[in-house]
């Protein structure tokens, strides 16, 4: 008897699932790195960049704040100098313009000090300030002391993100979101899409931001986390003319967030925040998006309660802040006094995709993990846009590595 084996018929060698800022430098990497090799993206929304990358800030951070050694640090110091150089190369809009990190109480200037030491393990110039210096880069502002960083830039990561797209060659496909994966490590990898349509690729990229655990848990692998979205409110400066340029807290180190900052954008405008609230949806941009199954998906996660435990106080003043405007002006005044709450003017929010582990901590690091042909991108909040481009190459090393062996 003749055995027939019937080859299967790919649409594309790799796969990614997320059209934001990483999973397109995810594209343009293979492409550049494989020539040749045929990528498909895609992406939910309309348009690339809907969510995270076209929500943020719009800054290119130095990795100051990361811990020597991790992903953020050696990602984003790295990714810092390559995003202002891919910005220059496609005339895309942005501007290295330094940063200040200002301490307004005394308990805060050894955690200052220690983003001192911090800057120079990582290789970032860093110039100490004391409380009358700071006039010299931002008139209005006030503090004890402060660091001047100035590698920190802004971009239009949007336009880097396009860039990205067509700049790799891949096909990308608006609309099409993932409904379900059918993964067989023998085989490879189909997916349909919500339409009906159904895509075949020998590897799978996962960079679902706020969806990426549901998407690795569609593939078959268990993620061990959550996405927990949290909510990031900004307004923005009716008075532009108080900041010239980007004004920062010192951070708590047990979070991951930096707190209500001030930061003068490429358009000219200044954004005020964001804070970090619990989101009550994955796109809950607003007090009004509630979706029911995604809240119930977060309370059945172990870690959700655990972490509302751990750190329930500082939940209580990122709430206080979110419906009270007088609250959120009085942070800002403790940087800015001149500030009254007229002159915050509400704008779009954002959401950060932030991944609770099952004990309830947040996780501090960029996470990826590897199954079965599929290569997840499972944490990946700020500073992610501006790291993206070596996130994108790590990303690809995985999964051409995983080509190259099926």
């Amino acid at each position: 008897m003749v055995q027939v084996r019937h080859e299967i018929a790919y649409d594309c060698d790799v796969l990614v699932v997320g059209g934001g800022i990483v999973g397109l430098s995810t594209a343009y990497a293979i492409t550049r790195a494989a020539p040749g090799t045929q990528v498909t993206v895609l992406e939910k929304e309309a348009g690339p960049a809907r969510h995270q990358t076209g929500r943020n800030s719009g800054v290119i951070h130095s990795g100051v704040y990361y811990r020597p050694g991790s992903l953020k640090a050696r990602y984003a110091v790295r990714g810092a100098a390559e995003m202002v150089k891919f910005c220059a190369e496609y005339g895309i809009a942005h501007a290295v313009t330094g940063k200040l990190i200002v301490a307004t109480e005394r308990e805060e200037l050894p955690r200052l000090h220690a983003l001192v030491q911090r800057g120079r393990e990582n290789g970032i110039p860093v110039r100490e300030l004391s409380g009358p210096q700071i006039g010299e880069y931002e008139p209005e502002v006030r503090g004890l002391a402060a660091i001047h960083v100035g590698t920190t830039g802004i971009c239009d990561f949007v336009g880097v993100a396009r860039q990205l797209a067509e700049a790799s060659g891949a096909e990308i496909r608006y609309g099409a979101r993932v409904e379900r994966v059918d993964r067989r490590p023998e085989r490879g990898v189909a997916v349909r899409t919500a339409a009906g349509d159904v895509v075949r690729a020998r590897v799978m990229v996962n960079c679902a931001g706020l969806y990426c655990d549901e998407v690795a848990r569609l593939t078959g692998d268990d993620p061990e986390m959550r996405i927990v979205p949290f909510r990031g409110e900004y307004f923005s400066l009716a008075r532009p003319e108080l900041v010239r340029g980007l004004v920062y807290p010192v951070p708590d180190p047990a979070f991951p967030f930096l707190g209500v900052h001030l930061t003068r954008g490429i358009d000219g405008g200044v954004h005020v925040g964001p804070n970090a609230v619990p989101a009550l949806a994955r796109e809950g941009y607003g007090w009004g998006v509630v979706r029911p199954r995604e809240v119930a998906g977060t309370l059945a996660w172990p870690g959700s309660w655990h972490m509302a435990r751990q750190h329930w106080r500082y939940g209580a003043g990122e709430l206080r802040r979110s419906v009270s405007k007088h609250a959120f002006t009085t942070a800002v005044r403790r940087l800015l006094p001149a500030v009254t709450a007229d002159d915050l003017v509400p704008t779009a929010a954002g959401v950060r995709a932030q991944a609770v582990l099952r004990d309830g901590s947040l996780a501090d690091d960029f996470l990826i993990k590897e199954g079965a042909r599929t290569v997840h991108v499972l944490n990946a909040p700020s500073p992610a846009a501006t790291a993206s481009l070596p996130i994108g190459r790590e990303v690809a090393r995985r999964a051409l590595a995983m080509l190259g062996s099926v």
